[in-house]
């Protein structure tokens, strides 16, 4: 069986990469599956992940533990680059992309400039707004806890499970 804490991880990057669209969904009234597999939006796929991995060190092993700060350490650091630096390359990719459409209209308008157009546009969504990184982890905190909760009474849930009706 997998361990644990990364079968924790994955069930959020999972759930939150699912989640994106029914949030997408509701937020524009398009079914967009390409959101699965892809990065940016609501809820943060990285911020669940290791949230969700920090809370059930947390409750696993105590937060006094190395385990924990090490974890913690490590969400910190993919929380701010999700929010910081993919969020500028993202901004910039917007940038050039919008550069790139403005020299191709100059060039239509002028007839002696040579430009040969590019095949693909830059990747815009790569980073995060910071409410995305918080819905993350917010996700992310409860997935820890239920993980943990599951792993620790799993004889209570069998037998809610299997109580007569």
């Amino acid at each position: 069986m997998l361990n644990r804490a990364i079968s924790t991880a994955l069930l959020g990057i999972g759930t939150a990469q699912f989640l994106k669209v029914p949030i997408h969904y509701l937020e524009t009234g398009i079914w967009d599956w390409k959101k699965l597999a892809g990065s940016g939006d609501m809820p943060s796929s990285h911020s669940a992940a290791v949230t969700s991995l920090t809370t059930y060190i947390a409750l696993k092993k105590g937060v006094p533990s190395i385990d924990f700060g090490v974890s913690s350490i490590f969400s910190m650091i993919v929380m701010y680059d999700a929010m910081g630096i993919r969020w500028q390359a993202g901004q910039t990719a917007i940038a050039v992309n919008d550069m790139y459409e403005h020299l191709e209209k100059l060039a239509d308008n002028h007839p002696d400039i040579k430009y040969k157009r590019r095949e693909k546009e830059l990747k815009e969504m790569l980073g995060h707004m910071p409410i995305e990184v918080i819905g993350g982890a917010a996700l992310g905190i409860a997935i820890g806890s239920l993980s943990y909760l599951i792993e620790k009474n799993p004889k209570k849930i069998r037998n809610k499970k299997q109580a007569p009706t």
